[in-house]
């Protein structure tokens, strides 16, 4: 093992990167990051580690979603707002029916990057650099928008401090209280099946509030009622932004990446010699890892003692994204080794990145009964073979999209894709969908309590 700074990552083959032109000013602009504040602390990531150790455990549940990636011009807060609203809404269904803390992690305040296919993308004989996120260049087709510019990291930072200044905001300053929990219900959502079911939960919660009220427990005595903490994630894709953001804690010595509270390393990134694992071991956030169906038993277990190398509970999240038609085949045997070598790790699922598909009108979307299936076998395995199915975690959004087909409660088609396809990247669940699945999830873990 080499000696762990900020930069070794530097020394190591890296994928999925964009080729900037201008070295000098890329160069600047990460000396000037390095200048900013943090975007978290590192007790906060040691607090969302501690409670990652008890989804280990299955006393706790892990939530974790949000944009596919998010977008500079759609920075608006009422977007940042309807996000909170229905994680809050999962959260409270899975608490209350699944009896179980629900750890809430966001997809927000640093997803900015993303992996692609392939590095240019063509359209009428033309080429041009993929689009790979705001944090890199822009979507539309043309040769300075394609362009990736240095630049885009400081907008990337401000955009991020500002939604999780707003986040904080809501998260303490009233928004989180139960007793709002009936207008947590967006107002599309209010009027259907789906909605009446939510709002049905919430009168039982309102009821058990009042009764609490009445034994002298209320918000402004007991801060749990009225306060959360939802915290931020992303994928480390661009390590010259995490690496300009990485801090020596003053009290422990360790570091730790300050863009966010987790970070994980996805499915085309995760080369034991490649740079993106050299860096994720020696920061100390709680960190994920993608598990897709090319995953080899042998080369799971030499990644977890890389990156976990203590064994420690909470410290690595295992993100299982198979696909509905490959994980029966390709999850169990993954999950009987890592039990059999004793490894401590929050297993959760992925039901998104495995079940895309291509429409007949040419939209890229995902099938709502195939993500379904994919959550049902995850849970399925694991009862199976006696351990814990820890989380999910979802691209979704809290607007009225129509980007992923199906469910009992959107019935969207293919026909209907192109009236609100508002992703910059990957489709996403939006309110309606998202809250189904909740209440699914939820049922599931009310069986595992009997």
């Amino acid at each position: 093992m080499n000696t762990w700074n900020p930069s070794s990552w530097r020394d190591f083959p890296i994928k999925q990167q964009p080729t900037y032109t201008d070295l000098e000013k890329l160069a600047k602009v990460e000396k000037e990051l390095a200048t900013y504040p943090p975007l978290i602390f590192a007790g906060e990531a040691e607090t969302l580690k501690s409670k990652l150790a008890d989804v280990v455990r299955g006393d706790a549940f892990l939530l974790q979603g949000g944009d596919c990636a998010e977008s500079f011009n759609a920075f608006d807060a009422n977007n940042i707002k309807d996000l909170f609203k229905v994680m809050m809404q999962m959260a409270v269904v899975l608490t209350f029916s699944g009896g179980k803390p629900v750890v809430k992690v966001g997809r927000i305040a640093g997803q900015f990057a993303k992996p692609r296919s392939a590095d240019f993308e063509e359209i009428n004989g033309i080429a041009l650099p993929s689009y790979r996120g705001d944090i890199i260049n822009n979507v539309d087709f043309t040769q300075k928008d394609r362009t990736p510019k240095a630049k885009r990291l400081l907008k990337a930072y401000n955009q991020s401090a500002a939604t999780l200044n707003l986040l904080r905001a809501f998260a303490r300053g009233g928004m989180a209280d139960l007793h709002k929990v009936h207008a947590w219900n967006l107002d599309f959502v209010k009027d259907n099946a789906l909605g009446e079911k939510y709002d049905q939960l919430a009168a039982k919660i309102s009821e058990t509030l009042k009764f609490m009220e009445s034994c002298g427990i209320t918000s402004e005595n007991t801060a749990q009622l009225r306060e959360t903490v939802l915290y931020t994630s992303h994928e480390a894709l661009l390590l010259n932004y995490e690496e300009a953001l990485t801090r020596k804690d003053s009290l422990s010595g360790k570091w730790y990446d300050c863009s966010a509270h987790m970070l994980w390393i996805g499915d085309r990134t995760r080369q034991l010699d490649g740079a993106h694992l050299e860096y994720f071991r020696g920061i100390n956030n709680p960190i994920g890892c993608k598990v897709g169906p090319s995953m080899q038993e042998d080369e799971l277990i030499e990644l977890i003692d890389a990156l976990n190398p203590e064994n420690e509970a909470g410290r690595l999240n295992l993100i299982v994204r198979m696909g509905h038609d490959k994980i029966a085949d390709k999850f169990p045997n993954l999950l009987k080794r890592v039990k059999e070598e004793g490894k401590n790790v929050v297993w959760s699922s992925d039901p998104m990145h495995g079940n895309v598909e291509k429409a007949p009108n040419g939209y890229k979307t995902r099938d709502f009964d195939n993500i379904l299936s994919e959550v049902k076998q995850f849970f399925q395995i694991h009862k199976a073979e006696g351990t814990v199915a820890g989380g999910i975690h979802l691209e979704m959004t809290g607007q009225n999209v129509t980007e992923c087909t199906g469910s009992k409660s959107s019935a969207i088609t293919a026909d209907g894709l192109p009236s609100r396809y508002h992703t910059q990247c990957d489709p996403r669940l939006n309110a309606d969908q998202s809250l189904e699945l909740a209440f699914m999830i939820a049922e599931t873990l009310k069986e595992a309590r009997k």
